[in-house]
């Protein structure tokens, strides 16, 4: 489980970035806020450390009565989305309700972090798409019209059955999947925006989270 404080964002798009040395970094623009702290997780009332963020805004009719409360008891504006960051009790206890988290307290230009997020749905999809079969090579030799076929999913007699978790078509997408390892190339700390190097997952404007990375060093400021 990744420990590491974050922000949670919206995807905005690609762009590109020309370095003093005249490269082009290839980046997707990330807008990581402003956050809010909405409330706290603790080891003495909840079991776990974390930290409860929003991020948006949202319109008082769209608020069930479940919201309402939650946003009374933090003394909070209503915000469109929230998410829950496990975090030591140390970094849990460095915020306070109501604190808006800049990119810069958290990333630093250069820093490794995971970034989180539902993927594109694509959809019901064979297996040349969705596993990256390679199909048949030719349309000879009795092939027919099977050139973007599966092939056989049978066992024989033993155990006679189709085994789980084969790669067959199906659901293609709409799962969430994380990123690891992406390069901040910039942080815009005045327009809450980070430049991420890599392909974050998502469609424009879908929901992210970013955290230091848990795998490499440089995943903590």
């Amino acid at each position: 489980m990744n420990t590491y404080p974050g922000l949670i964002g919206k995807k905005l798009g690609n762009t590109q970035v020309f370095e003093d040395d005249g490269n082009v970094r290839r980046v997707t623009v990330v807008e990581v806020g402003p956050c809010t702290v909405l409330g706290k997780r603790t080891e003495e009332k909840d079991g776990y450390s974390a930290l409860i963020v929003g991020l948006g805004e949202k319109r008082e009719k769209l608020v069930n009565k479940a919201e309402a409360g939650f946003f009374k008891k933090s003394g909070q504006k209503a915000v469109r989305t929230i998410r829950e960051l496990r975090l030591a009790a140390d970094d849990v206890a460095k915020y306070e309700v109501g604190t808006v988290i800049k990119p810069s307290d958290l990333f630093t230009a250069g820093q490794l972090v995971d970034v989180s997020g539902q993927t594109k749905g694509r959809g019901f999809t064979g297996v040349m798409t969705r596993w990256n079969f390679k199909g048949s090579a030719t349309a000879t030799h009795g092939t027919h019209e099977y050139q973007r076929h599966g092939g056989a999913i049978g066992t024989n007699m033993t155990p006679g059955r189709t085994l789980p978790n084969l790669k067959m078509p199906g659901q293609y997408g709409d799962e969430k999947v994380t990123i690891q390892n992406l390069k901040v190339v910039r942080v815009l700390d005045d327009k809450f925006m980070l430049l991420i190097e890599g392909a974050v997952p998502g469609h424009r404007n879908a929901v992210v989270t970013v955290r230091g990375a848990i795998k490499k060093r440089g995943g903590k400021k």
